[in-house]
């Protein structure tokens, strides 16, 4: 099969800069990686990026906000373009095409209160292939929410090739700590996995709660948790929320929503009873314990049935993302779970890029019209190729 070489471009909850990754693949059973690289985002696009996040919850609000949007949306693409030719000219390779993900500010599922679907990234992909000459796949969630879909987590077609090329064997799950923690279970197909033996679904924060509640105070994040590791749980106020928490994750799974966006839990967690009055050192200490036992809550579900259905063989669980990083984060959710965490960089891959090199390798699969979500991934009627192509 032809191979194509695809640079992906991705920028996280974070909002901090793009990640950037260019793969040869052909879409399907092969990928290499050719380079990684990160381009910092300058203050006024990261503060602006979060002022928007705090200001737009639902469609009222985009319009509300127009004129910002299209404003920033124009700098962004800006930066992009930037970005495409600098690692271009560094890495002397001919793109046959680009997966531009863009910056998300809105991805909102109705799990607030209404029945609307939209997911709202920034980025304007016709600009962004007027200025780089190349072929742009952009827009990658809007025809699986249009089919029914959840338009998230679009990663897992990708984690499953990593999963065979790399030689790890099955049954393993693909922990994502990004801003929104995602999971994908890859194994013998069952009820859980369907016939394509995957299955995917967000499972609750990653790095959201604690990011914001340290931006508060002036830093970007807890670095390796040692904040958190200092403080105090507040029990009485934690077992509380886990319950209220327990009870939206039912009235989730009733509604179908297997997607998450971070205001799910900065609009209800952050400024609320459940972290006022406490210090610095308590609020990271007790949202971080929240963050663990709902990530190892829906780990230990998971791995228990697919231990069950692929004959007893203990599943792997392995960590990518930035999350991986917070070692009292990775460490706590070691003690909560009965798998062991193993990061993916001990199988020779960059835990930091593979959200960009999975664009890059969508931009491939939309370009040939392959499926990129699947009905056990983000809840779409049938398997869905998905992504906007603009041609030069």
């Amino acid at each position: 099969m032809k191979s194509y070489y695809s640079l992906g471009l991705m920028s996280g909850t974070s909002g901090d800069g793009v990640d950037a990754s260019i793969i040869q693949s052909d879409g399907v059973n092969t990928y290499k990686v050719i380079l990684n690289k990160y381009f910092q985002y300058d203050k006024y696009i990261y503060e602006n990026i979060h002022w928007l996040i705090s200001l737009i919850k639902d469609s009222r609000d985009l319009k509300r906000f127009s004129k910002d949007v299209k404003k920033l949306e124009k700098i962004i693409t800006l930066f992009h373009a930037k970005v495409v030719k600098e690692i271009i000219k560094e890495s002397k390779i001919n793109i046959n095409l680009i997966g531009f993900h863009g910056q998300t500010i809105l991805h909102y599922l109705g799990s607030r209160g209404s029945d609307e679907k939209i997911s709202k990234q920034l980025g304007n992909g016709k600009l962004l292939a007027k200025l780089t000459k190349k072929k742009v796949v952009y827009n990658f969630r809007q025809k699986d929410l249009k089919n029914n879909g959840n338009g998230a987590p679009l990663a897992p077609i990708f984690h499953k090739l990593l999963v065979n090329q790399n030689n790890i064997y099955e049954p393993v799950i693909i922990l994502n700590i990004g801003g929104i923690a995602n999971m994908t279970a890859i194994g013998k197909p069952w009820g859980g996995l369907a016939r394509i033996g995957m299955a995917s679904r967000d499972i609750g924060p990653g790095n959201c709660l604690i990011d914001h509640w340290m931006r508060k105070y002036h830093d970007k994040y807890d670095k390796d948790g040692l904040i958190a590791r200092s403080g105090k749980i507040i029990k009485s106020r934690l077992n509380k929320e886990i319950k209220i928490e327990k009870r939206r994750q039912w009235n989730r799974r009733l509604r179908s929503i297997s997607s998450l966006d971070i205001k799910d839990y900065i609009t209800t967690y952050l400024d609320t009873v459940f972290t006022e009055g406490l210090s610095l050192r308590d609020g990271a200490a007790t949202l971080t314990e929240f963050t663990v036992l709902t990530i190892s809550s829906w780990i230990n579900t998971y791995c228990k049935e697919m231990d069950y259905y692929n004959s007893g063989k203990k599943t792997k669980v392995i960590v990518c993302g930035g999350g991986r990083k917070n070692k009292f984060l990775l460490k706590s959710i070691s003690k909560k779970i009965k798998h062991k965490l193993v990061l993916i960089d001990k199988y020779g891959i960059d835990g930091d890029f593979v959200e960009s090199q999975a664009f890059a390798y969508l931009a491939i699969r939309s370009y040939l019209k392959l499926p990129i979500s699947f009905p056990s991934t983000t809840g779409v009627s049938k398997p869905c190729t998905g992504g906007v192509i603009v041609k030069n």
